[in-house]
């Protein structure tokens, strides 16, 4: 079977090879054994590749966050998929033809579940609904603010709140991108700049925004803090701009502004089997009927993962990289 191997870290194109590895064999009483059907290039996996991500394990190591598989075999143990259910993979080292998980990694997807969008139902989905959800008790009307607003993540969150009834104040780089974003179901979308916080009570009169959620760092951090209110959560969820998250002291001691940070794999640990699985079956579900979509450009077989690689790092794509190990694509 061939898998995607680095024996070393750097330039993601360059250290990544597709290469023939023995078959994993199989599964044992409370393992699945499934076949990789698909699975994206995301920016996490890219930092991976170069040994700047956050996991750096032993060399030679497989990349990978997330992928859609189809079940070819189950353990005595596992009474939750069977041979031919779609499922996810909780863990890594997905870059592959074949996985062999603990039966509880194993999340199941709507039978029929569009294979591409299901590759990348994983990470983005849950990260932008327990965002909304884990901080901040929010009621319809409420306003949200963000930036990256036009990431997946971004417009995710819009599609989810605009079902909560919540209002959003979507922060971007380019104007050209408003309505793109308003057809989402944003209700305001802004450009960026030191004027933000004056720009956005204008927006909003001066509605009080209690929650923010920002993947930048740096000085958009502050930006956003000074558009919460008093006693206002901003989560941190990236640092795209390569800095830590730069706020004045002043909105910790006198407005009690709270600054925290969200990683999927925290939250969803702090939950069971079973409400993981549910969390994934409403996703999935939402997936199914058209209401979270994620645009794809371009779909590669393993043996061309340099080219995949090389693709994901240039911008003005029209969407994510796909692989499809096993030709199901």
């Amino acid at each position: 079977m061939k898998q995607v191997m680095l024996e070393r870290y750097g330039t993601p194109w360059e250290v990544a090879s597709c290469a023939d590895i023995p078959d994993i064999g199989d599964p044992g009483p409370d393992e699945v054994v499934f076949d990789v059907l698909a699975f994206p290039i995301n920016p996490a996996d890219m930092g991976f590749c170069r040994g700047t991500y956050r996991l750096k394990p032993p060399l030679p190591a497989t990349p990978g966050a997330e992928c859609v598989g189809r079940v070819v075999s189950a353990g005595a143990g596992v009474k939750h998929v069977k041979p031919g259910d779609l499922v996810i993979n909780l863990q890594r080292e997905n870059w592959t033809q074949r996985r062999k998980v603990k039966g509880d990694d194993a999340i199941p997807l709507p039978p029929g579940i569009d294979l591409r969008q299901a590759a990348m139902v994983r990470i983005n989905p849950p990260t932008a609904q327990l965002m909304l959800s884990d901080f901040v008790d929010l009621k319809g009307g409420e306003w949200v603010i963000q930036n990256v607003a036009n990431s997946a993540v971004g417009r995710l969150l819009i599609v989810l709140a605009h079902q909560r009834g919540l209002r959003t104040v979507n922060v971007v780089r380019r104007p050209e991108l408003a309505d793109e974003l308003k057809a989402l179901g944003a209700d305001l979308v802004l450009v960026d700049g030191d004027d933000l916080a004056a720009r956005v009570a204008r927006e909003t009169g001066n509605a009080p925004i209690r929650l923010g959620v920002e993947a930048i760092g740096g000085a958009a951090t502050g930006r956003l803090v000074d558009c919460l209110a008093t006693d206002g959560t901003l989560v941190h969820y990236g640092s795209m701009g390569g800095e830590d998250p730069k706020v004045g002291r002043t909105n910790f001691i006198y407005r009690g502004v709270r600054l925290t940070g969200f990683m999927l794999g925290r939250f969803l640990a702090r939950r069971s089997a079973e409400q993981i699985r549910a969390l994934y079956a409403d996703l999935g579900g939402q997936v199914m009927a058209g209401r979270l979509f994620a645009p794809v450009d371009t779909v590669y077989p393993i043996e061309k993962i340099k080219d995949a690689l090389a693709h994901a790092d240039k911008g003005g794509r029209n969407g994510k990289i796909l692989v499809s190990p096993n030709g199901a694509l």
